[in-house]
Parts: structure tokens; C-alpha cells; sequence
């Protein structure tokens, strides 16, 4: 698993959501997972989710901090577990740099109290799977009441860079518990 912090600031509007994108965009080949600052503004047309593209749902953030990954050795009931864990990681850091807060966590979503932090999904490409989770760095102009990096004092790229430490050494962790176990009858 490769991970790296894009320097380049760019929106996310959907389409980054699509096989090969980190390839395309860092040259990694292989199972990766990327993060980058820059707005949000997702248009129907790459509405991933079907039951916020029926409802016509509006995800816009002028900043955030989006982590993509893609993995080829997956089925999307695993990706699905990996956004989980993702979202996971990003909620443990948020707690590290502030303990007294009460980050919840509701599948994929995280609150602080009735404030979302984060946008998230996971979904197919003909040859990969793919998430995409969106922290809110900026908390003003967005459509649901939400809060955001700057809201606590955290700097977003010394944090992306930790979530991206932690969900690497999550993965090699895995496959290190995979194989160090003998089968039973």
C-alpha cells in the first residue's frame, strides 16, 4: 500500500472518483491511497451515492481534506470495511490532537455532537474499488451544520499526512496478522 500527500491544491467535484485517477494523477501503480486539499462541489452527474443523487443532495464545502484510495484485491464489501477504517483513523487522530471532544462515528460518518466532519464513500470500478472520504477543514457555507479542521485548531496537512501513516500501517498490520496464524481442523 502506497500512500503520499498531493502538494497541489484541487477541488473535488466526483470525477477523481474513477479507476486509475492516482495513477493518472501521482504516478502510483498498485494499491494507494492519496490526499489533497481543495473544495468540494459534487454535480449529480458523478453522484456516486444513488439515495443523495435521488434526493438531489448538496455536497459542497469550500475546503476540505480528501483522501482517495484505490485497491485492486478487493470486493467492495472490503472497500466498504476499509472506508470504515479509514473513517476510524480519522477519528482516533482527531482525538489525539483533541482528547476532550466527542467524535462519533455512524458507519461511515463522523459527528462532533450534531455537527458532521466528513463526507465518505466507496464504490466499483470496472477494475479497482475505490473510496473517497472528505474532512471538513472549513465548517462555513456548506448545506448541513457541520465542523471542520479549523474549528479545532488543526493543521490539516501535518493530519493528513498522520491519518495516511495510520491507515498504511493498519493495512501492513493486516497482512502481517494474516500470515503469521496456522490453520485448525
Amino acid at each position: 500500500m502506497q500512500t503520499l500527500l498531493l502538494n497541489k491544491k484541487s477541488d473535488y467535484d466526483g470525477s477523481q472518483l474513477a479507476s486509475h485517477w492516482i495513477f493518472d494523477t501521482a504516478g502510483i501503480t498498485g494499491n494507494a491511497c492519496v490526499a489533497f486539499i481543495g473544495g468540494c462541489n459534487i454535480s449529480l452527474e458523478h453522484m456516486v451515492d444513488l439515495a443523495d443523487k435521488k434526493d438531489k443532495c448538496k455536497i459542497f464545502s469550500r475546503e476540505m481534506l480528501h483522501f482517495i484510495a484505490e485497491r485492486f484485491d478487493t470486493s467492495l464489501d472490503e472497500m466498504v470495511l476499509h472506508q470504515r477504517l479509514l473513517v476510524s483513523i480519522i477519528a482516533d487522530t482527531i482525538r489525539q490532537h483533541q482528547p476532550c471532544l466527542s467524535i462519533t462515528r455512524k458507519g461511515n460518518d463522523l459527528f462532533d455532537i450534531d455537527s458532521k466532519l466528513n463526507v465518505s464513500i466507496a464504490t466499483a470500478s470496472p477494475v479497482s474499488m475505490l473510496l473517497h472520504v472528505g474532512v471538513n477543514i472549513r465548517s462555513d457555507g456548506t448545506p448541513v451544520k457541520t465542523k471542520g479542521l479549523k474549528d479545532y485548531g488543526i493543521e490539516p496537512k501535518t493530519f493528513a499526512e498522520e491519518v495516511l501513516k495510520s491507515y498504511k500501517e493498519e493495512i501492513e498490520g493486516i497482512k502481517i496478522a494474516r500470515a503469521k496464524v496456522r490453520w485448525v481442523k
